[in-house]
């Protein structure tokens, strides 16, 4: 189905921001925003832009594989820079600015590789929904100067959906995956080895065939969220026996389903509204 007038004109202004731009590197993490504004750049711009993946241990290893298999199956350049934001106190305490932490990280090392590889610009897939959030992230985007794109297109996550289902890019629907530390609760230190349970434990869910899935990390206890249309066939007895059989052995002495669903943020619902508004 083709694009209405006022999306086209949208990805018309995309386009043209990005041909203003002249080169840039795209922070790039394999999710529906930034692979189809790496995929736009790389039509505008060809080799004079470079989508960039911060790989680390919050990186799931599957994301990582559909990152660099999307960018190889329409040609776009990559490559993978190894973040280490695990090494810094300020991001491993797990305090309602660990995102802020994140990014710094990501921004600074871009932007030496920006410098080194004679890019003019550093860009990233926010949307315009995104602003309503709580994503400190933003902060250090913004004292960076990286650019956004998609929000100066003033495209919705919705809208961006549609425009890769129209390109006819298989990640139009992928849903929203965020880092590995977003599963550990605030407070609880993000380590190594909590963020390898989480991924296991998630990859253990999927392949009990549950697509969507969290498993939210308070220490000793397992916080399982998905989604509600699967909440049926999870509820069977054979199958909570099957999920504490493959979570337990991971070192969660506690299995909890969230009677909830699967929801993005969960863990903001904790946050007082001043650290929230602290972090700002």
């Amino acid at each position: 189905m083709a694009l209405s007038a006022e999306l086209a004109a949208k990805l018309d202004s995309l386009r043209e921001s990005l041909r203003t731009a002249g080169s840039l590197l795209v922070a790039y993490s394999g999710g529906t925003d930034s692979a189809f504004l790496a995929y736009v750049a790389h039509q505008v711009l060809g080799e004079r832009m470079l989508a960039v993946i911060a790989d680390s241990p919050s990186l799931p290893r599957r994301e990582l594989a559909a990152a660099l298999e999307f960018a190889a199956a329409h040609g776009i350049p990559t490559d993978i820079l190894r973040t280490r934001e695990l090494d810094s106190p300020d991001y491993s305490r797990n305090d309602a600015n660990r995102c802020f932490h994140c990014k710094d990280e990501l921004f600074t090392q871009m932007e030496a590789a920006r410098q080194r590889l004679g890019f003019a610009h550093i860009a990233y897939g926010m949307n315009v929904d995104d602003r309503g959030d709580h994503r400190p992230g933003q902060r250090a985007a913004a004292e960076h100067h990286v650019l956004a794109p998609l929000v100066t297109a003033g495209l919705t996550k919705a809208e961006v959906r549609m425009m890769a289902r129209d390109a006819g890019l298989n990640l139009a629907d992928k849903p929203a995956s965020a880092c590995l530390s977003s599963r550990i609760e605030y407070g609880r230190p993000v380590t190594a080895e909590n963020l390898n349970q989480v991924e296991r434990a998630e990859e253990a869910l999927h392949a009990l065939g549950f697509a969507q899935v969290r498993v939210r990390h308070h220490g000793t206890l397992a916080r399982i969220e998905i989604a509600r249309a699967d909440m049926p066939r999870a509820l069977s007895l054979d199958m909570l026996d099957c999920i504490t059989a493959a979570l337990q052995p991971l070192g969660f002495t506690y299995i909890t389903l969230d009677t909830r669903g699967y929801r993005t943020g969960s863990m903001n619902d904790v946050l007082p509204a001043m650290a929230i508004a602290a972090a700002r």
